[in-house]
């Protein structure tokens, strides 16, 4: 196949039904990008990947739990067929060309009426670049170009690391991600992803990169440790590069320390790259600065995995309700009023609070009120993980 035989255009799916067939790991790399373009896109599977589940229950597609059956492609404008099995792939090919819908096929691309191009952005520009079937091909030129874009000067493709990179995303814009972190997450064999990565990166990896779901999804399905660690350590044993690919900074409540003493352990190298964590990076997006000259002199970043009455729990909560500064309050949402009772102690129950729901992400929200409400008005404006909750003068500059 060459390259001449795809006409590369950009289609403006926006409001517009997208069926994809599916949902594995390659339906949870499409999809972001398709959400983020503003398709209607409807998800037939019987089961779904953890991270898919997330994207489900936040409202930003429509799950059919079943498989797929004749009829399903009606009034689609573009179809991704994303099973396990090439019959079934072949068959949603067929009823798509019968229908003149075109369509992607994951498993043998050459067999679809569309092919999905290595893509990247940079400052408002998308870069997609076609090699005719040559995805490692293709997937190195648009690296290449994005990182010209970005830095003046074309990466170096032939640098290949060894062992396990640790990586911080950032809060979860893709484009919060260092340079480096990037540069790296291209250059991966294996990527080992949580829910709250900067998933549209993973749409840009190309096709041979092996993507493995280690979604954490609050106070429901989840990964164990164990499996990422066992799945970082076998997969580095066998010469691949791997990338374990976090939300945030890896150091920051991420368990990252805890992945690279097993990594070290093993006998396995491990590169660290710090990421925005989200406790700093996603108060300033929602315009509330953790510090401020003459209000706060300290920041006291908490977790909330466990509340204050746990005898699990290491934190003085009544020393941290004497503080007069910047309390921020990560993985807090089901506990938030016994937090804010805690606090109470020693702090006014006036005491301004900002809650911002996925943060630097185009579903960011955000809720101002005070210790004394805070719990009570979450409740009523459904506020859900993930969230961080930043107690102090400070999450009432940005209000007045």
């Amino acid at each position: 196949m060459s390259a001449e035989q795809h006409y590369l255009a950009g289609l403006d799916l926006r409001g517009r039904r997208v069926v994809v067939v599916g949902g594995g790991t390659v339906a949870q790399r499409r999809l972001p990008r398709l959400v983020a373009c503003g398709a209607a896109v409807e998800l037939i599977s019987p089961h779904v990947t953890p991270s898919v589940q997330g994207m489900i229950d936040a409202g930003e597609l429509t799950w059919h739990e079943r498989r797929y059956a004749p009829g399903d492609l009606d009034g689609a404008w573009y179809v991704l067929a994303c099973t396990s099995t090439p019959e079934a792939n072949e068959q949603i090919g067929a009823d798509a060309t019968e229908r003149q819908i075109f369509c992607v096929r994951a498993d043998v691309a050459v067999e679809g009426t569309a092919v999905t191009p290595a893509v990247g952005r940079h400052d408002g520009l998308t870069v997609g670049v076609l090699a005719g079937g040559e995805h490692r091909r293709s997937a190195a030129v648009r690296d290449g170009l994005v990182s010209a874009l970005r830095d003046g000067s074309i990466a170096d493709q032939h640098e290949q690391p060894v062992g396990v990179a640790l990586v911080g995303g950032g809060p979860g814009d893709p484009d919060l991600i260092t340079v480096r972190g990037r540069r790296l997450l291209g250059l991966a064999d294996v990527v080992v992803a949580d829910r709250l990565a900067p998933r549209e990166l993973l749409d840009e990896l190309p096709p041979h990169v092996e993507v493995v779901d280690a979604a954490k999804i609050p106070y429901g399905r989840a990964a164990s440790q164990e499996f990422i660690n066992t799945t970082l350590i076998e997969n580095a044993k066998a010469g691949k590069f791997v990338v374990r690919l976090k939300g945030g900074d890896p150091y920051v409540f991420g368990r990252g320390f805890e992945e690279l003493l097993e990594c070290a352990a093993a006998g396995i190298p491990v590169t660290v790259v710090p990421g925005v964590t989200s406790a700093f990076g996603v108060p300033a997006l929602a315009d509330v600065p953790v510090t401020h000259r003459g209000v706060a002199h300290e920041v006291v970043v908490v977790s909330g995995h466990v509340a204050p009455d746990d005898p699990r729990s290491l934190v003085d909560w009544s020393a941290l309700a004497q503080l007069r500064g910047t309390v921020v309050l990560m993985m807090a949402v089901e506990r938030a009023g016994a937090f804010a009772s805690a606090l109470m102690a020693g702090r006014p129950a006036s005491t301004p609070v900002a809650v911002i729901q996925e943060g630097s992400t185009a579903a960011q929200r955000v809720l101002r009120s005070t210790l004394d409400s805070v719990a009570a008005d979450m409740a009523a404006a459904d506020i859900r993980p993930p969230a961080i909750i930043v107690v102090g003068p400070v999450a009432g500059l940005g209000n007045s």
